[in-house]
């Protein structure tokens, strides 16, 4: 079993999701929805699309990548934050969301990405020869959010679970919990303090 940052869903019942600040606004005042993001089309639909042509018919019809909200379980304590983001904690309906490994499905991210570049020809190949089987692998290593309860994959080392949410978040079921900078997290009571203080503790250049 691996360590958790917060406490487990058990007793929380709450999964995370990480948006941009410049996103932050808006998912406060009106919720959250798979393509509500400017980085949706530009960055993950092809990607999305690649794994859900190759779902196999075991996975319900429900199940679609490409309409899927992301979220995280919990996180490792040395977990790398990307900076000028911001860490919420969401309330789901369990009975449609699903549980993948992210682990797997990163295989394919890059080369996905990279295939249309010149000198990355070997993308294309590296797709053609072995994108078939990890889209196999990743499908056949998911299970539904109430299975994995039962089974906690999640907790499993070399399983980075990723929360598939196939409904839209209301407002009421997020609470804004930390704001991310420099790869290191604040709570937000935190950062207003820091704004508060006006200390500016960087080095000159």
């Amino acid at each position: 079993m691996i360590d958790i940052l917060f406490k487990d869903y058990t007793e929380t019942k709450v999964v995370y999701h990480v948006v941009t600040i410049t996103d932050l606004d808006n998912t406060l005042k009106n919720g959250i929805k798979f393509n509500d993001k400017n980085t949706y089309k530009s960055k993950y639909h092809e990607f999305h699309r690649f794994i859900d042509a190759k779902k196999p018919e075991n996975i319900p019809e429900w199940v679609v990548r490409s309409n899927a909200i992301f979220a995280s379980m919990n996180f490792k304590p040395d977990h790398m934050w990307h900076s000028h983001s911001a860490l919420l904690s969401i309330r789901i309906r369990e009975e449609l969301c699903w549980i993948c490994n992210e682990n797997i499905a990163n295989f394919l991210y890059e080369p996905l990405m990279l295939q249309q570049v010149s000198g990355f020809e070997s993308a294309r190949e590296f797709i053609n020869k072995n994108g078939n089987k990890i889209v196999e692998d990743y499908w056949k290593c998911s299970l539904s959010f109430k299975d994995n309860l039962l089974f906690r994959k999640d907790k499993m080392a070399g399983y980075d679970a990723e929360v598939l949410i196939l409904h839209d978040i209301l407002p009421k079921d997020i609470e804004l919990l930390d704001i991310a900078s420099d790869h290191r997290c604040m709570e937000v009571d935190k950062w207003k303090k820091f704004f508060r203080s006006n200390h500016l503790n960087y080095t000159n250049c």
